[in-house]
This record gives C-alpha cells, structure tokens and sequence, in this order.
C-alpha cells in the first residue's frame, strides 16, 4: 500500500467519522436537551477528523514536496479542514450545538465529494503543472481557500439567522450587552429553550440569542474579507508573471470579484450605515451561495485560465 492509498483510505474513514458526527450533533438537537455525553462525543469526532485531515495535508505536503494545493481534491480537503478549525473555535467559545448541526453536513458533503465523486486520479499527487511552479501557490491558492472557508462559515449564521428571526425584523436596540461580551453569550442555553415544545422562550432570550448570531456572523466575514483581498491581489501578480496580464476577465476571476462585491456591501452597509440584524444576514445568505458558484460552479464550464482546476 502506498502513501496515495493510505490518505485516501484516511479520506474515508475522515468520511465515516463526519457522518457519525453529524448522527450525533442532530440527535441531540432533536432530544430538545442537552446531553452532556452526546456534546462532548460531537466535539471528540469532530476534533479527531480535523487532526487526520490535518495528517493527510501535511504528509502529501512533505511526500510532495510542495503545499497540498495543486487540484481539486486538495483543495477540498483543505477547506474541509479549515471549516472543522474554524468550526471548532467558535464551539469553544460558544458551546453551541445547533452551529455545528448545519455545518458538519456541509463539511460532510464536501469530503463526500472529494472522497465519492472525483476520480483516482484526480486524487493523486502529482508533478505540478508548469502554471502552477511559482512560490505564489501558498500565498494565492491558501488565501483563497481561507477567505472560502471563513466566508462560509459567516455566511452559514447569516442563513440561520434568517430561519430563526421567521423573516421578521429584529430590534436589538432594547438590549443591554455592555456588562456581557456576545462572544461570552452561552448560545446552547438559549437554542434549547428556543428548539423545546415545552418551555417558551423569552423574547429577551430570542434577541441575545439572534444577536449572538449577527454579531459572530459580522466577526467571521470580516475575518474572511481581507483573506479574499489578499488572495484576489496575489493572484493578479501570479497572474503577471504566468501569463503577462494582470486581470483576463476568466471565469474564476470574474465570479471572485462577484464574490468581493457582494461581502465588500455587507461590510459596508454594516461599518458606514449601521445595517445589522435581517438586512445584513440577507446580503450575508446570498453570499453562501455565489462562494459556491465561484469555487465549484465555474469549474462546470470547462474552459478559463485556470484550466488545472476544472472538473473535466
């Protein structure tokens, strides 16, 4: 066996761990409270697939003798390993259950895809591509893949803020938060009286709780905008030097500057016009789904610049 197949056989079981965990996190959503066992089995899975993820990144990196960047199946993985980091801080920091029921299957569904949809070969690693033999592999191809990773994760509590709020507006104006940090705000506890048939929730339990989400989906784009800058930048001047132009108008490239706009009007209706709650988490949502098109839907047509990248 060699070391393709040993990571690709870790991709797996990576795989059947993330279904587990997913079983786990909507099982214990659904007992409508909170099982301490189920809590800490959930956070165990998730961390064990994020240190084999990590694992397999590293050895390909020192197999390869270069970063574990160069295709798609790579990528994916390494985003799948970022969304578990990411995922797993703001778990800490919150001890929310109801986060990590709707992004462990997402996570699931891209290592699925990784592990299920693409071919052999498209697994292995392979010589670089003479486009891709430059140091701005890491510096690009990296940002990119964290600002996808972070935005995401941003763009997934905008979608569940909006499921929660029932397409009302929010006032958070009646909310004192100065003797409480949001980022201190114990999510588990309003979700469970929030999810219960049998126990109401206040309103002020709802609002901490819809607060919590804008404020911790506000953080994480913000940390995933300037990502996306970075990478957009530096992939102009690797753009430069492979192909002498700094901007071709290609797909990917075009749908990244889509990307840009469109968090780029999050932040500012939020910094410049004080937006917050339903509007944002609006803009925030549409996010969700032009991230994908840019990262994944492009590949489809087939044709670009960056050819190495499509699917057929």
């Amino acid at each position: 066996m060699d070391w393709n197949e040993i990571q690709n056989f870790l991709s797996n079981i990576v795989f059947g761990i993330l279904l587990i965990t997913m079983i786990i996190y909507w099982v214990n959503l659904t007992l409508f409270r909170d099982s301490i066992l189920l809590t800490q089995t959930g956070k165990f899975s998730a961390l064990i697939a994020n240190l084999l993820l990590f694992f397999i990144l590293a050895s390909r990196w020192i197999i390869a003798g270069y970063f574990p960047l160069s295709n798609l199946y790579e990528s994916l993985l390494f985003l799948t390993w970022t969304l578990l980091t990411i995922y797993l801080y703001i778990e800490a920091k919150t001890n929310s259950k109801l986060i990590g029921s709707i992004l462990i299957p997402v996570v699931l569904l891209i290592n699925g895809f990784a592990n299920l949809t693409l071919s052999p070969d498209m697994q292995k690693s392979s010589p670089l591509v003479p486009a891709l033999q430059s140091n701005w592999l890491m510096m690009h191809v990296s940002m990119m893949l964290l600002s996808y990773a972070t935005l995401i994760m941003g763009s997934l509590l905008c979608i569940l803020f909006l499921v929660l709020c029932n397409n009302k507006e929010v006032n958070f104006t009646i909310l004192e938060t100065s003797s409480l940090p949001l980022y201190n705000i114990m999510l588990n506890y309003y979700e469970t009286k929030l999810l219960s048939p049998s126990t109401e929730i206040s309103e002020l339990g709802r609002l901490k709780l819809l607060q919590s989400l804008d404020n911790w989906s506000y953080r994480i784009i913000g940390l995933g905008f300037p990502f996306l800058t970075i990478g957009i930048i530096s992939g102009g001047i690797w753009a430069n030097e492979a192909w002498g132009s700094y901007w071709s108008w290609d797909p990917k490239e075009t749908w990244a500057l889509i990307t840009w706009l469109v968090f780029a009007t999050y932040l500012h209706a939020r910094i410049t016009k004080g937006w917050e709650g339903k509007k944002t988490a609006i803009l925030g949502g549409l996010g969700f789904f032009v991230i994908w098109i840019c990262y994944l839907g492009v590949n489809f047509l087939g044709k670009g610049l960056h050819s190495y990248g499509w699917l057929s």
